[in-house]
This record gives C-alpha cells, structure tokens and sequence, in this order.
C-alpha cells in the first residue's frame, strides 16, 4: 500500500486516541527512515526515545532471529535463558557509575556483592514502562504493609510529570488535562513541586511510603533533577523509611551521558522503573529493587504477567546491553550530546525571539520555546523537510535521537531546523 492507502485504511479501522503526523513508515535504517512511498527522513525522535541503536543494528538483528527460531513465549511458570541473561546484565548495570556496561571479567568479579551494595539486586520485566510503574507502585505498597502491619498507604508524586496511561499509572502524573476525563482515580497521592524540597517534606507524612520522581522530566518539559534536590529527597526517604522510586523510562539507558540518569547525582533509588530503550524496539519494561525492596515487598501471588520476561523480549534486552557494552554506546551518545548542546545553543543564540531556553542532558534535550512561536509548527514543518521532531509540555521542542547518532546528522538536522524557524512568523 502506498503511503494515502495505509493512511485511509489506519483512520478507518484503529480508535483514534492519537492524531497522528500525516507520515506511514515502512522502514528504517541507522537513524534513517523511510515511509511506503521512498521518502527518507533524518529521525530525531527514535520511536519517542526508543531506538538507542538507531534501525538494524546487526547484532540486535541476529539475536532476535536467533530467539525467534528457538521459542517467543513460555509464561513465567518456567526458566528460560534469555530470562537470566536479561536480568543479571539488568541489575549489575545499576551498580557502574560511570554509565558502561563494564567488560564481561569485571562483571564477573563477585558480582553478587556489588549489586547489593552499589546497585540494585532483584528485577521483574514487564510489557511497558506503565506497567513498570504499576509494579513500583504495588512493591511500595506491599513493602509498608509488611514494615507496619496494615495497608493505607500514600505515595508522593510530582506535578507536571508523566507516568503512563493505565489507572494506577495515570494517578501518580501530575498533569489535571490527561486526568480529569477519568476521575475517580487510585487514591493515596499526594503531588509536590519537582526540584523543590520544601514541597516534598509538606507532603509527605505518616502514611507516605514512596516518593516517585522522573530523573529527568520527560513529557513535562524536559526538566532535569537538580542535584541537591534528588540529594534532598534521598535523605529524606532514608530518615522517614520511604522508599524512593525513580523513573527512567525515557531518561534511562544512556540518553543522559550515563546509563541510568541517577549515577550522574551519586544516589540510589530503592526502585528503579525502565522501558523505551530497554529492547530498542521490542515492547518490554521492568521495576529493579534494590535489597531492602526486594526482601520485604512482592512475594509469589503477589503480583504477575503473562507475557512480561517473554524470552523473545529478555532475548532483546540482553542484546541491547551487549552491544552497549561492545560498541560503548553510552560514550559515544555522551561525546554527541555535547555536540547537540553546543549546537542548540547556537540555535538559540541565532533565533533569541523565538528559543527562550535550552535545557536537557546528554541526547535528551529540548528547546523552550517562545509562545509566539508553537513548537508544533515547527514539528510540522521539520517533517516536510525530512526531520522528524517532537514536542514535550510546556511548547518545548523534544530532541531524543538515537544513541548512534554522528556530529554529520546532528549538523543536518541543524540546518533543517534554521531554515524551520526562519520560515515561521511570529504570532503577537
């Protein structure tokens, strides 16, 4: 079907819940793709920061082939490798603070210990970064049940953050426009301010057991923690007994500079929550625990899934972690962020009525823009030129390319983005 055809056919049969960019992808290759009528487009969106390692890796290639033609699903009555594989790379990864994977001889070296004293030690996959979270959020729970005999338990979230679309996930995103229509809601949560301290400590009380926080806010605008804030509310967590929870499932994976945006701050969650990047492309999530979590909160009826740690999905998972630690995927997306930030703030620079503010880590950045100039404006005409190009809240233009991106695409979509903006008048 040409590009009209799958367009028509898309709008006809599938619920609109989405209002889609008038493109029908058909393929990709490296950060390249391509829609049903040959049409190629520089991608700096990667499925909304999903393909880490931009389309046909040939390793990642491989190792779905492989998986394929031994067994896609068992359920979890059963061990599987690629099951063990997934989660040892899964966990030891949370303890390497410098974000690599670290050679196959230093994960082996009493690897036991290090993920119980310098990362996190139990994971449980999932099929989405929403149901990450809502596993988070039943472990919090089941942890104070246990500590204190009785459930009735709060979580404190923030404002103008993004966790997902089921019910309990919708309860703890602090955002009233993506709420209202659903109402009543998962009770039991309480919002803060991101980044301010004060905030949090007037919410939290006697019944608070999680404190849930985006490393780096997503959706919300592109906000990254400030350091003495997650700093702030580790120590509060540790002196109230509450467990902290962050959320990297756009952030996570090496966007930032380091694998897991929180080993920038010198700081462990008690639960970790990741998706997106995590199979680069294969729909798979999980919530890592940390001991103290893990001993004292999910046991055996507790909590369950069908197809989550499918082996074609652990298959992928430990893939992605192989070619991140052969290709140092971290490193280099580190070095492009750079680059990109330099960049932008060039961009900036060259358009000061239309850009008010550039902020973000590594390769997950956005452009704040003026109101006079809609961020979506600029999406769309990206998108006629051959970039594709997100928004965030707050009319910020998103840049989440893939990992694998070079400083030639980075200048390319540059360009494309000048002539983007030179293009659009301002609406006084």
């Amino acid at each position: 079907m040409n590009s009209k055809e799958i367009m028509d056919m898309t709008e006809r049969y599938v619920l609109h819940t989405y209002n889609r960019f008038p493109l029908a992808i058909d393929r990709g290759e490296g950060v390249r793709i391509f829609d049903a009528d040959g049409k190629e487009y520089l991608d700096f969106m990667a499925g909304i920061a999903v393909h880490a390692l931009g389309y046909h890796d040939p390793d990642y290639d491989h190792a779905l082939e492989e998986q394929v033609h031994k067994i896609l699903h068992t359920s979890n009555l059963y061990y599987h490798e690629p099951l063990a594989l997934a989660a040892k790379s899964l966990v030891t990864s949370t303890a390497l603070l410098k974000g690599s994977c670290g050679s196959d001889q230093e994960q082996g070296e009493d690897e036991k210990a290090l993920a119980k004293t310098t990362g996190l030690s139990k994971a449980f996959f999932t099929n989405s970064g929403a149901e990450a979270i809502e596993g988070a959020i039943k472990a919090a729970k089941k942890y104070a049940f246990v500590r204190d005999g009785h459930a009735g338990h709060e979580i404190v979230a923030m404002r103008h953050s993004f966790h997902g679309r089921t019910v309990g996930a919708l309860s703890v995103t602090g955002n009233a426009h993506y709420q209202e229509a659903f109402l009543p809601l998962m009770g039991g949560v309480a919002f803060a301010d991101f980044n301010d301290l004060a905030s949090v400590e007037a919410a939290v009380t006697d019944k608070t057991c999680a404190i849930l926080l985006e490393t780096v806010q997503g959706e919300g605008g592109i906000y990254p923690a400030d350091p003495a804030f997650l700093a702030g509310v580790r120590k509060l967590c540790d002196e109230r007994d509450i467990l902290l929870i962050l959320d990297e499932i756009q952030c996570g994976m090496g966007r930032t500079g380091t694998l897991w945006a929180y080993q920038q701050y010198g700081i462990l969650p008690d639960i970790l929550t990741t998706a997106k990047a995590l199979g680069c492309g294969v729909p798979v999530g999980a919530f890592v625990l940390g001991e103290k979590a893990a001993k004292a909160s999910l046991a055996p009826g507790d909590h369950g899934t069908t197809y989550g740690g499918n082996p074609f999905a652990c298959a992928a998972v430990a893939a992605v972690f192989d070619i991140f630690r052969k290709k140092d995927i971290v490193g280099k997306a580190n070095a492009a962020g750079e680059y990109l930030a330099g960049k932008l703030d060039e961009l900036m620079a060259a358009c000061p009525e239309k850009i008010v503010a550039h902020r973000g880590l590594g390769l997950m950045r956005g452009l704040a823009l003026a109101e006079s100039c809609p961020a979506g404006k600029i999406a769309s005409l990206a998108l006629q030129k051959g970039l594709l190009i997100i928004t965030a809240g707050g009319n910020v233009l998103r840049f989440v390319p893939p990992l694998i991106v070079s400083e030639d695409d980075i200048d390319e979509a540059i360009a494309i983005l000048e002539d983007c903006f030179s293009a659009v008048r301002l609406h006084r």
